[in-house]
């Protein structure tokens, strides 16, 4: 391997192993900056990429995988102004569409994708935050149009994008609940949440909760029923969003109700390159959340390297993980 070469992790074959090899650092654009990756998270979407099971986000092959990194600015293209070498960034970068993922030791990126990472957060916690954080904020803040003081319902609380939701609802203002298995009850509750078991009956929570008013907000991070059951919890001129619509639902309750849906597709400026200034934008507020207490990541405690990324990838499809799963690169 030369001083031009880095160390990567190549999908050559849908549901295959990785393979570690060397290959020529990436060029940069004028627009783009040159990371040094420190970490890269892993998140089911990845493993889904991996199978050829995500028609939404389609990755032609061979293909460098990874959505989320953190690292360092080691060059910056001639129209990049924000940035400068040295500077400690993260971002939601690619992975998909054919973009360049963050399994590799370097990464050319957009400048528009990337912010100043948090002083406070490790490159491991900065790793884990963009995919989850930018899916929270679009459905939260750009789509319902959050406000203090409203009664906000998150489904999966503890969940990756659930538990980042529900801190940037708390930040915002709003009196919080979120569903959750019973063990994950203490988890909840100390994010500022007033947990709800996931298997009670709506009309009872909704009962206990609102005077069977129904939630001024629901947002659904688990898809499937829990979509329809966000439905059944909104209250009338209420909104739900969810960023896993995915399946058939029937739409009769959220009409009787005169509420509305919107949905969230977090890959959209990668895939499509409109809108990707936001995410920078978006990634400045989860920095500056970070930095005043309001934002903290809930990190597996186990270590990935490039070779163990099958291991990680395991633990995403069991259902194993105790928090985000970062790769140490």
């Amino acid at each position: 391997m030369t001083t031009s070469d880095m160390r990567a992790a190549i999908l050559e074959k849908h549901g295959a192993p990785l393979r570690i090899a060397p290959i020529s650092v990436p060029e940069i654009g004028a627009r783009q900056v040159l990371v040094r990756v420190c970490a890269s998270a892993v998140n089911p979407l990845d493993t889904k990429i991996h199978a050829g099971a995500a028609a939404h986000a389609r990755h032609p092959l061979p293909a460098i995988l990874g959505i989320d990194l953190a690292g360092v600015v080691e060059r910056v293209g001639r129209e990049v102004t924000r940035f400068r070498p040295g500077d400690e960034v993260y971002g939601m970068t690619g992975g998909v569409g054919g973009v360049q993922g963050s399994l590799a030791e370097f990464s050319a990126v957009d400048a528009d994708l990337l912010a100043v990472k948090p002083v406070n957060l490790s490159m491991r916690e900065a790793a884990a935050l963009p995919l989850i954080f930018i899916t929270a904020w679009e459905g939260l803040v750009d789509r319902a149009a959050i406000k203090p003081g409203q009664r906000v319902l998150i489904h999966g609380g503890a969940g990756g994008v659930g538990h980042v939701a529900t801190q940037l609802a708390r930040a915002i203002g709003a009196q919080v609940f979120a569903t959750g298995s019973a063990s994950q009850q203490s988890y909840i509750s100390s994010l500022g949440a007033t947990f709800i078991d996931r298997d009670e009956a709506v009309a009872d929570y909704v009962t206990k909760y609102t005077d069977g008013e129904g939630f001024d907000l629901v947002y659904d991070t688990v898809g499937g029923q829990v979509l329809d059951a966000s439905f059944a919890a909104v209250r009338r001129f209420g909104h739900v969003v969810s960023s896993l619509g995915w399946g058939t639902h029937a739409l009769a309750p959220l009409s009787f109700r005169a509420a509305t849906y919107s949905g969230v597709f977090t890959l959209l400026p990668l895939l499509s390159g409109e809108g990707r200034a936001h995410h920078g934008e978006i990634m400045a507020e989860a920095t500056r959340l970070a930095e005043t207490g309001q934002l903290v990541p809930l990190l597996d405690p186990r270590h990935f390297a490039l070779e163990t990324i099958a291991d990680a990838y395991d633990l995403i499809r069991q259902h194993g993980a105790k928090g985000k799963l970062v790769v140490d690169i």
